[in-house]
């Protein structure tokens, strides 16, 4: 119902026109460009020096920095490495959100990119490699350059624009009970001032200088599984004189498999349930007194949604009941469904085409499995969310290295782009009323 009234409200307020002069899409190219190398050189510097979620420090002190040069208002530590920048037009006016995040993941580079990363964090009490292997480093410097350009154009601005810099959107570390988008809100993130709408993006494989997104849902709620079960050890050579865990793991993941591709409609919405990890065991003939499996569940709906986790729940204790195991069953969201307003959504398309230019925008794209914790800002306030293509040069799309990969490697010809789309979609907003 809050979903509805927004969306109409918003409708009403974006059709009673233009309040203000336009600022032209002349000066915001001339502005973006003129930012260029700044933001190319921000981008290789956050690639080669990557920080894992939460531990974004030297990442934030740049970004700091930075909004303070332009004479930004800054609000730092917000949500443990946070960084909020208040741009406060020459005139009022209403308020409007851009976000960036910030944290790289646990993944061994393998770009062959001269500013490779050969950071290293600590994740799970372990030393791991570290990479921007989902693009958040062209996220923060896109958003950086678009915040320089706004703050040359204060002076034709009626209104607010709040720069959010995200950590920890890759989820809540182990150990933390709220991941970036989360934490941020629950401390102040869109608070004083409160913006009335929220602007994000995302680089994903995808035609370079394509933009995309769909109204309503468009990336799934990502929940993370946990499952232990627990057995008696035994000889490899005696298994009926234990209870095997390794067996009853097997039936786990076929039953999942089969509860989604049997009691779920497929016409509906997309659905995937992954077991993705099984341990147990430390010797060949050894079975085994426990095993923990961990996987993802992602949804577009969210009735059907719990109905899957509760048959789950009740086959898996099934299952290691006819054994003589026990299970142990767990579900913890990592994002909410990203749902675009759809006010904001129609809003969006002609903006995103004068930053994109003709034929480049697909305001219609199919719905994708993989998540954003940009879903939490959007439960709060209408929100977009919107994907830049940003395949390698001549590299088919369908066959480019996805996020998350070890050589997934954004093309720069696209930065300028997501600069411009930031500016646009901001001014625009504002000069409604």
């Amino acid at each position: 119902m809050r979903r509805l009234f927004a969306a109409s409200t918003l409708a009403l307020l974006l059709a009673a026109g233009a309040a203000q002069a336009q600022v032209d899409t002349a000066s915001v190219d001339a502005a973006v460009q003129r930012v260029m190398p700044e933001v190319v050189a921000w981008r290789r510097d956050f690639h080669q020096h990557p920080e894992l979620g939460f531990a974004e420090t030297r990442s934030a002190g740049v970004i700091t920095d930075h909004l303070r040069s332009l004479g930004l208002e800054v609000r730092t530590g917000v949500g443990k490495t946070g960084v909020i920048g208040i741009l406060r037009g020459a005139r009022p006016g209403r308020v409007v959100a851009l976000r960036a995040d910030m944290d790289a993941l646990p993944v061994q580079e393998a770009t062959g990119l001269a500013f490779a990363s050969t950071a290293t964090g600590t994740y799970m009490g372990n030393t791991v490699p570290v990479a921007h292997a989902c693009g958040h480093d062209m996220h923060m410097a896109m958003l950086m350059g678009a915040a320089e350009v706004l703050a040359g154009m204060k002076n034709q601005i009626a209104g607010t624009v709040v720069f959010v810099f995200q950590p920890a959107e890759e989820g809540a570390p182990p150990g933390e009970p709220k991941g970036g988008a989360a934490l941020m809100i629950a401390e102040g993130a869109l608070n004083d001032p409160k913006p009335e709408a929220i602007f994000g993006l995302h680089v994903v494989p995808g035609r370079p200088g394509s933009v995309f997104y769909r109204p309503e849902g468009f990336m799934a709620a990502s929940d993370r599984v946990d499952i232990r079960l627990k057995g008696k050890q035994t000889h490899g050579a005696w298994p009926w004189r234990g209870v095997d865990v390794i067996a009853v793991a097997g039936q786990v993941v076929e039953t999942v498999n089969t509860l989604t591709a049997r009691t779920v409609d497929p016409t509906t919405t997309p659905t995937v349930f992954t077991i993705a990890t099984i341990n147990a065991g430390v010797r060949y003939n050894i079975i085994p007194d426990s095993a923990t499996l961990s996987g993802t569940l992602r949804t577009f709906d969210t009735a059907q949604r719990d109905a899957l986790v509760a048959r789950a729940e009740t086959a898996i204790d099934h299952v290691a009941e006819a054994y003589g195991a026990t299970a142990e069953f767990g579900v913890k969201q990592n994002a909410a469904l990203v749902f675009n307003d759809p006010g904001l959504s129609a809003l969006l398309a002609p903006v995103l085409t004068e930053a994109a230019g003709e034929g480049n925008v697909n305001p219609a794209t199919p719905p994708t499995t993989v998540a954003e914790d940009f879903s939490y800002f959007q439960q709060v306030i209408p929100g977009v969310f919107y994907h830049l293509g940003a395949s390698p040069d001549g590299v088919d799309p369908a066959t480019s290295a996805p996020n998350h990969s070890p050589e997934f490697s954004p093309n720069e010809k696209v930065l300028p782009l997501g600069v411009k789309t930031h500016v646009l979609t901001a001014l625009r907003f504002l000069e409604r009323s």
